[in-house]
Order: C-alpha cells, then structure tokens, then sequence
C-alpha cells in the first residue's frame, strides 16, 4: 500500500499553507510542482485501487471456475495421495527414458514411510502403481492422505528423474485462503497444479 493516501496529500499542503510566513509566500512554481505531485499520487492511487479489484475478480473467477471439476477426474502435479482405507489407489508417474530398476516409496503425513515396493524394470512414459493400502508389515494403513516418490536407475547405475502426479476424482472445493484447492478424497490439489481431466 502507499505510504500517503490523497488525503494525506491534501492535509499537508494545507497545513504548509496556513503555516507559509506572509513576508516569503510560497513560490508558485514550487506550489505547481507540488500539486502536480499530489496529481501522481492521486494516480498511482487510483491505479492501486483498480489492480486489487482486478485481483479480486479474478480470484473470484477461479473459485468459481473450480466447481466445475468437482465430479471429475484429474492429473495434477505433485505427488500427494488419497486413501479411502478400502480401495485400491492408483501412483501415476513418468520417465524420459526406461530404467533398469524402480522403487516406489510410500510415506504418510508425518513423513513415515508407510510403504517401499519394487517396481523392476521400467519403460519410458506414463507408468503407474496400484496400492492396495498395506504397509510393510502386512496390516492396512489408515484412511488419509499421504505422499509417494519413485526411485529409478538407469542401465548405467545413474538416478534418474522420475515426474509424479496427483491423480483421483474430485469430491470438493476448498477456497480458504484466496488460492482454491480441489480435494480427492484426504487429499488436496491446487487449482493452478492441474494439467488435464483422466481420459481427455
């Protein structure tokens, strides 16, 4: 925000008015440059104005257009994953290039690992992974959110790159906070991390 608002300005000016000595008034060109400064004021206050009101619009605008996905499903980046605590939940990721071998590493919102499984060999592209929601011990986790990394080796025994992706069906909106965040299930995405709808 501006430190002196128009009014501000105004009172100021004045006061040096009503303050000025009547023996050495207040030269005029000085009085013109003043008031052609209050003028720039004025404008880059009008200007600060209309730029949060735009702001405004459009946070409203993406709110509103974030609705529309609810009932759909989505891909997103990130890595941030949704289980019911029954269903199976799928683990997108993508490689440039195949890899000799790949692990698939499941934490929870703590950052325990839940989960480590061996993927093996690996294709390049889109690839993914079915958990069935047990830990390593045998048990079922619990229903929440957690989060998955995918490890992968190239033929040469170099790490390689591995992109993942938020993926599900969108159950809700949430628009706390100016930025909306599509929900599936435990877990959320932001509107702005959304690359495409499954199947188009």
């Amino acid at each position: 925000s501006l430190g002196l608002s128009p009014d501000d300005f105004l009172k100021l000016f004045v006061a040096q008015l009503q303050n000025q000595d009547p023996l050495a008034p207040q030269d005029p060109t000085t009085m013109m440059n003043q008031l052609s400064q209050m003028s720039l004021v004025q404008e880059s206050y009008n200007n600060n104005t209309a730029l949060n009101n735009l702001l405004t619009a459009q946070n409203n605008s993406a709110a509103i257009n974030s609705v529309s996905f609810i009932g759909k499903n989505i891909i997103a980046n990130g890595n941030a994953v949704a289980f019911n605590g029954s269903s199976p939940s799928s683990l997108q990721y993508s490689l440039s290039v195949p890899a000799s071998s790949a692990t698939v590493t499941i934490s929870d919102a703590s950052g325990n690992i839940v989960k480590t499984a061996t993927l093996g060999a690996q294709t390049a592209g889109n690839s993914s992974f079915s958990w069935d929601g047990s830990n390593n011990s045998g048990t079922m986790a619990p229903a929440g959110a957690y989060t998955f990394a995918v490890n992968a080796t190239s033929a040469s025994g170099a790490a390689m790159t591995v992109t993942t992706y938020t993926t599900g069906l969108v159950d809700g909106v949430n628009i706390a906070g100016g930025t909306p965040k599509l929900t599936i299930g435990a877990a959320s995405v932001a509107l702005t991390d959304v690359i495409g709808i499954a199947g188009v």
